[in-house]
């Protein structure tokens, strides 16, 4: 795979998703509770190595380093599969995504550092 985009997130959460699809829950907006659940699940254990090896050791160390990306992406598996639940395509996250960054980009004044309307 050459590009690592949210669209090829989706392409390969898809697949995963039709190779089990006889004994996982289906896709859909009823699930998407539940994915969202276990994603936070993998956050806390995103959380939970930061916690106990440090920002040092995950920078320093290739095996805690490994455990860290590993876990991250789980994160965004569990991500993919929410946005599969609720049928949102990488095109609908990028605009939102880009709108809440031209919003946060006008946010604070970087010269005073205080919020602006």
């Amino acid at each position: 795979m050459s590009e690592f985009s949210m669209d090829s997130i989706l392409d390969m959460q898809r697949q995963l998703q039709e190779r089990y699809k006889a004994v996982w829950s289906p896709m859909c907006p009823q699930e998407g509770q539940n994915q969202l659940l276990w994603m936070i699940c993998e956050v806390g254990e995103v959380i939970e190595i930061i916690k106990k090896k440090g920002a040092v050791r995950i920078m320093d160390d290739a095996a805690i380093r490994h455990d860290f990306v590993e876990e991250m992406a789980d994160v965004m598996m569990y991500f993919g599969d929410v946005m599969l639940c609720y049928d949102i395509s990488a095109d609908e996250l990028r605009q939102a995504f880009e709108a809440k960054w031209n919003r946060n980009m006008r946010r604070w004044n970087v010269q005073t550092g205080k919020q602006e309307g």
